[in-house]
């Protein structure tokens, strides 16, 4: 789990701002070479509805790349809550370099904004009742790092990373083992300094996972009846996490249940962009 707000790498920041410019810049920009060449501007971005902003290094990297002159304000910082209509920033340089950067840069921050301000609601929704809002690996493919980072700008959690971080035993790999017991024991043996959790789908294979010896148990699907049924037959033994179905409206009465944690694939799959705007103040 990764709780730090920590930036990505900036290799890792750049490699992704390259692949953008890449495929919106091509060979050139041909509107942008239609400005004189000599001609300075300055343009602010603001806020076009209410949300937590996320992207500011993407954001900054993209005008970097496209031309290290160009110089940026910024009167918020990421994680920060912010209003309609407000001012982010104030960008001043060449206008082709400005245009040039402009969709890729709003791009990154409008994309991670969404993603901060979606997992800031569910936070929001389950405040006071300890529950942690946790992500999980459906992400944009390439954004994963930069989604996870927006996770925590909003006030949620992270999941393993990838595959290679911590151990998840889903029905799969219940099934190709043979069994529950087996399973978590092959886990154990084989990677006993490794975080290991295992999905279960009911309380039948609750109790097979609790006897043993999980310590990270995930209720997949489990009715309101049955996570309260789960949370007093598991005693505080395992950490238990819900998943499956969550949506805001219902989230609130997941988290009265006494679970530990709920992972919301929409936090960072069901991406909705934050409204924003950049526009020339002067030239």
């Amino acid at each position: 789990m990764i709780d730090q707000l920590t930036l990505p790498p900036v290799g890792e920041i750049q490699r992704q701002v390259a692949g953008a410019i890449a495929e919106d810049v091509g060979d050139g920009d041909l509107t942008a070479a239609l400005l004189p060449d000599e001609l300075v501007a300055q343009a602010q971005v603001i806020a076009r509805e209410s949300g937590v902003i996320c992207g500011l290094s993407w954001f900054d990297e993209v005008f970097r790349q496209i031309d290290a002159d160009v110089v940026i304000q910024w009167q918020v910082a990421d994680g920060d809550r912010v209003k309609e209509n407000q001012q982010l920033c104030l960008i001043e340089g060449s206008a082709r370099s400005l245009l040039t950067a402009e969709r890729t840069a709003l791009n990154f921050l409008q994309s991670l904004s969404g993603t901060a301000t979606m997992a800031s609601r569910y936070a929001q929704a389950v405040a006071g009742t300890g529950v942690r809002i946790l992500d999980t690996r459906k992400t944009i493919p390439g954004l994963r790092l930069a989604q996870k980072y927006a996770v925590r700008c909003g006030g949620g959690h992270n999941h393993r990373i990838g595959l290679y971080d911590a151990i998840l035993i889903k029905e799969n790999h219940i099934q190709a083992v043979g069994s529950i017991d087996a399973v978590l024991k092959r886990a154990q043996q084989d990677f006993p300094e490794v975080e290991i959790e295992i999905e279960v789908e009911s309380l039948q294979e609750l109790q097979q996972a609790l006897d043993a010896g999980a310590k990270r148990v995930l209720l997949d699907n489990f009715s309101i009846d049955d996570l309260h049924r789960a949370v007093a037959l598991n005693q505080g033994h395992a950490r238990l996490e819900v998943s499956g179905g969550v949506t805001i409206e219902g989230i609130r009465e997941l988290a009265g249940t006494g679970v530990d944690d709920i992972s919301v694939g929409a936090l960072t799959k069901h991406l909705q962009a934050f409204d924003l705007s950049m526009l020339f103040i002067s030239s």
